[in-house]
Order: structure tokens, then sequence, then C-alpha cells
């Protein structure tokens, strides 16, 4: 039995008749009065045991992108239903941020009126701000007797699962990078050579045009000078590797739009576009989720199949706390391809974990592939970087430019080793390593 406030009320009117007849008798008298009230209302209440709930919910739905959940309730009792409907979500998936509940769960509340044999329907809304599965939580009914002085109450299990995929937030630069991939495979006027790249057309030589491209026997057939154009190789390989180690659980600053606050959402971000350019281009994208197990793999999608693969795929991807086993990533990449690839790996500058983990390793991949390393930059040290208000502010700003020339050697070893390096903050490393790419397709480096 659950009392409300009206049952307080009642019992605290019981002062009246004490103050009119101040004896012991007039306590019990009145005592068993508000039982007996609390017992009546309690029984003339409807089961909630008698009330069926079915639950729908979308199957997944993107980052910040608003959901709701729907439960249809309907009354099998012979008594009306008046209740509460308390529908139990995590917090990291309520719109409502007052949201009432403590532990794993908050609940929003439904005030419900049912008469007997019908049904109503009741709204959840739902703003998912972390990717992964989100399960809901019980239905708690709380059901009012008529004078809503004590009611029954119950907590049903009715399962339901939201993914949260990537937001996808880099979305907006893929226009811009698909137009210079159209210029560069010869789309539009601007013809690219390099070396590995496949020929495409002849073409009058105009002023300006490298010699080494001109076509000397259809010059000779023609009487005129005649160059070759050319275009990006396609149908490549491109491997993408996400370090999911311990590193990849750092925060990098919330107030980011685009990452939720870790190395990894910023990861996820610059994937998908990579992932999305690449196989525009026409190259074949595989995709890699490591530490010191596979914890994600998308590879032969491709077309309008690949950027959902991803996202199913990397939405539960979580970040493990152990140190990444870069041999058996190493492994991984092998057993995958054999042919020269693109070898993306996402990871972090951290000195420590690349000097014993990285680098014995990356000369194994950049014999054979193109190797580019790209890592996110934290916004927070970027802020200490330029503090000098304080001797205290001096002193972070001190070793935070002592950080960045450790990265900096890093990455020169890396460079050394044959490996491009991409380091930038979150909300511009997926356009950098987009450019990157381009970068190397044009220069035939593919």
């Amino acid at each position: 039995m659950a009392l409300t406030w009206r049952a307080v009320v009642l019992a605290a009117a019981g002062l009246v008749p004490l103050a009119l007849a101040p004896v012991p008798g007039t306590v019990v008298l009145w005592a068993l009065l508000v039982a007996a009230v609390c017992a009546v209302d309690y029984a003339l209440a409807a089961s909630p045991r008698q009330v069926e709930v079915r639950r729908t919910v979308p199957g997944s739905v993107r980052l910040g992108t608003p959901a709701r959940s729907e439960l249809v309730l309907s009354n099998r009792s012979r008594r009306r239903l008046r209740a509460l409907v308390r529908d139990a979500w995590p917090p990291s998936v309520l719109a409502d941020p007052e949201a009432r509940g403590t532990g794993a769960y908050r609940s929003t509340r439904h005030a419900v009126d049912v008469v007997p044999g019908e049904s109503t329907r009741v709204r959840t809304p739902l703003l998912p701000h972390r990717r992964g599965d989100r399960d809901a939580g019980p239905v708690t009914i709380r059901s009012f007797g008529p004078l809503r002085v004590a009611a029954r109450q119950a907590s049903i299990p009715v399962p339901g699962r939201l993914r949260v995929l990537p937001e996808f937030a880099s979305r907006r630069h893929l226009p811009s990078r698909l137009a210079r991939l159209r210029e560069m495979d010869g789309r539009a006027a601007v013809q690219v050579r390099g070396e590995g790249t496949e020929f495409d057309s002849l073409r009058e030589y105009v002023v300006g045009d490298d010699v080494r491209s001109i076509d000397w026997r259809a010059t000779a057939r023609r009487g005129d000078v005649v160059v070759r154009t050319w275009r990006p190789e396609r149908d490549r390989r491109v491997v993408i590797v996400l370090d999911t180690g311990r590193t990849a659980a750092g925060r990098i600053g919330a107030s980011a739009d685009v990452t939720g606050g870790t190395r990894l959402e910023a990861s996820i971000e610059a994937t998908l576009l990579l992932a999305a350019l690449a196989d525009r281009a026409g190259d074949r994208v595989h995709v890699l989720a490591y530490d010191r197990a596979l914890r994600g793999r998308v590879a032969g999608a491709s077309g309008t199949r690949l950027l959902p693969a991803l996202a199913e795929t990397l939405a539960v991807v979580e970040p493990a706390l152990l140190e990444t086993d870069w041999r058996g990533l190493v492994a991984q990449v092998r057993a995958r391809v054999s042919q020269r690839s693109l070898v993306v790996l996402l990871t972090s500058l951290e000195p420590s974990a690349i000097e014993t983990g990285l680098l014995p390793v990356v000369d194994q991949l950049a014999g054979t592939h193109q190797v580019v390393v790209a890592a996110v930059a934290d916004e927070e040290v970027a802020a200490l970087r330029a503090g000098r208000e304080s001797a205290a502010e001096v002193y972070d700003a001190a070793a935070a430019s002592r950080g960045d020339l450790e990265r900096a050697a890093i990455a020169a070893v890396l460079r050394q080793r044959g490996a491009e390096v991409v380091e930038a903050l979150p909300d511009v490393l997926a356009p950098q390593l987009a450019d990157t790419y381009l970068a190397l397709k044009a220069a035939g480096k593919l």
C-alpha cells in the first residue's frame, strides 16, 4: 500500500476532534477511521497487475535526434484505473533533465484515467546524448482509489532497447570534399597527374602542362602536341583502424560539439567522413576497432549500405581500459589486406604509449602500405598553453608546451619511418583527415 498526501491531511485533521475531546479514545477512534478509509480506498483501486502494458520504441536513432517511447496501457480489471505511470530510462536518453529517480534509471511521469476494457497511450520524449544500446527500465504503475488516499503499486518489466548511433556531425564537410574529388576524378575541368595514377584521356597541349605527360605517338599521328590526362586510381583498399585502448577513453574537452568528450567519439566522426569519401571515390573500405581483441569490424559494404553498417557497428564500441596490443593490430591488418593499401590508425600521440607500442611495429606496416596516424588534440591543453595571467597559469602553460614538444618529436619520428601524421582538435580532425586522403590520392601515393 502507498499512502498519498491526502492520507496525511486526513490524519492531521484528527487534531480537531482531539481538541474538542482530549481523551485517548479520540486518538484511537480517529486512527481507526483513517485506517478504514485507507483500506477501503486501497480495495477500490484497480489492480496494476491487471494492466497490460506494451512498449513501442524506435530500433535506432542518431545521437542528438529526438525520439519517443510509447506505452499502450490496457485496463483489464473491472475497476476504473486512476494511475500515475512512470516510464523509466537511463538518464543519458531522457529529454527531461528534471526526470525523477535514483540509480541507473530516471522516470517520466504520466497521469492516466482509463475505464475498464479501454486503453490509453502515453509518450515519453527521448533525446539521447550518448552512443550505445540503452535498455528501458520497468514501468511503475501507482493505481489510486476513488478518494486518492491510498494506492496500489507495481513495477512491471516491459522490454525496450534503443540503439543510439553516432551523430555524424562531420557530414557537413562531405559536399566540399566530394567536389574536390570530382575535380581530381576528371568529371570537372581540372585534371591531375601523379605517379601510379590511371590514364584517363588525351587532349591538346596547353601552356603550363607538364612536358612529361606528352604522348609522342599520338602527337606524331595528329600533327599537334597531345598530352595524357590522368585520374586517381580507383578500387584501392582503405583500412581504418580505431584504437579502442585506454587512451581512447581520455576526455578531450566536454564542450566539443562532435565528440561527447572522449577521443573515441572524435575518432568515430573522422572514420565516418573518411569512409564515406573513400567509398564515393571507388575505394573499398575496411574498418576495424581493436585494442587487445577485435571490438568491431565492417568489410564488404559499399554504396548505400556502408554508412548504416558503420553506424550500427560503431554505436556499441566502447574504449577498454587496457594497453593496445599493437602487434596484434598489425596482424589483424595483414590478415585482411596483402596488397598496398591506405592504413589509417586513429589513436593518440601519447609519447609513452607510442614509444613502447606503435613505433616498434610501424615499420612493418609502412613497408607495405601507406600509413596515416591520426590523433585528436586536447582543446583543454590548448587553452592551458595560452594562460599567462598568474604564476600557476604560467606553469600550466609550460607543462602544456612541453607535452606539445614531446608529441611533435613523436610525429617527426613517425614521418621519418614513412607515416603521415595528422593531429587536430576534435571538430577539425575529420576534415583534415579527409584532406590528407585527397592529397595522397592526388599525388598517386595510394
